[in-house]
């Protein structure tokens, strides 16, 4: 009898351990609900519970990334684009993520496929190719304003893929390609503006230097002209200056100022002109020439020979 009992404690003991005694792993945590209701949250560790009285479900409260299913939406230029992403979602209050929602990782997939066709709904297509970080943004806030009651925190949303159609892409392709020849066309005229002003500011800059070069030239020359006219007049003034410093020591009298206008018509004479300027006083000077001439005759002298073949003349 001792032995039977024995068996049954034994038996009720290997029952009970592991109804009464559970391990929660780290990274885990612990739902107990007591006769149905909700009792208690349990750490990772060793915990202990009543049997036939607690009742514990483990709820993963890691940092979870989830790809969805990728999903055919329309964009809001009437554009097909399969779209898929990936969702980074935590568990912050376990007892809310059991209890609000039946099961709350299918209402998050579901979620985000509601919320993708919503937010591809009201962009165009190359508002979705382009603005990825802001589509991300709204696709967490407005996850967030319906996960936070089921007890989950959306961390990110990142867009994994999206794929227009083949006749989107080939569109999309010839307009790149019509893009590029254009930005070509324009660097390459802006190129050759650039060039034709850099050559004309060149000649601008060219034609003046020639001009100042050409403005230092003709006022060197002018200077070089200026000097020689003073040297000139100089030399001029100091002759005459001589030559009346001569005729004045000589103590002139009109003889002797006859004899020189005569010598001076003989120069134009016998100069090679076409033709001969006369003064009007040559009339006056011819008489006064005779006149000399009488006078040099009443002396007799070898000296006067020269003059008087000069008055000849």
């Amino acid at each position: 009898m001792i032995t039977i009992v024995t068996v049954i404690v034994a038996a009720v003991i290997v029952l009970l351990i592991p109804r009464s005694v559970r391990i929660v792993q780290q990274g885990l945590v612990g739902v107990v609900k007591r006769l149905g209701q909700f009792h208690s949250i349990r750490p990772s560790g060793v915990t202990f519970l009543i049997p036939f009285v607690d009742n514990m479900t483990t709820i993963d409260v890691r940092e979870t990334p989830r790809t969805g299913d990728r999903q055919e939406v329309i964009t809001k230029d009437n554009v097909s684009v399969a779209v898929n992403a990936t969702i980074f979602s935590q568990v912050v209050e376990p007892n809310l993520a059991l209890f609000s929602v039946s099961n709350y990782l299918v209402a998050i997939d579901n979620q985000a496929r509601t919320t993708l066709r919503a937010v591809f709904g009201s962009i165009s297509l190359d508002d979705a190719l382009s603005q990825r970080e802001r589509i991300n943004a709204q696709l967490q806030a407005q996850m967030e304003a319906v996960t936070d009651k089921w007890g989950v925190r959306i961390h990110r949303i990142e867009i994994v893929d999206i794929a227009p159609p083949e006749q989107i892409l080939r569109a999309m392709a010839l307009q790149k390609t019509a893009d590029q020849e254009k930005r070509a066309a324009i660097l390459l005229s802006e190129g050759q503006q650039q060039s034709a002003i850099n050559v004309a500011e060149g000649a601008k800059q060219a034609a003046i230097k020639n001009a100042e070069g050409e403005r230092q030239a003709q006022i060197l020359r002018a200077e070089g002209q200026k000097q020689a006219a003073i040297l000139e007049a100089e030399g001029r003034s100091r002759a005459i200056n001589a030559v009346y410093a001569a005729i004045h020591d000589g103590h002139p009298n009109p003889e002797l100022l006859a004899v020189l206008q005569l010598d001076t018509l003989s120069r134009f004479a016998t100069s090679p002109n076409a033709k001969l300027v006369v003064p009007f006083e040559s009339a006056g000077l011819l008489g006064a020439a005779q006149a000399l001439r009488s006078a040099l005759d009443a002396v007799p002298s070898a000296n006067h020979t020269p003059a008087l073949e000069a008055i000849g003349a």
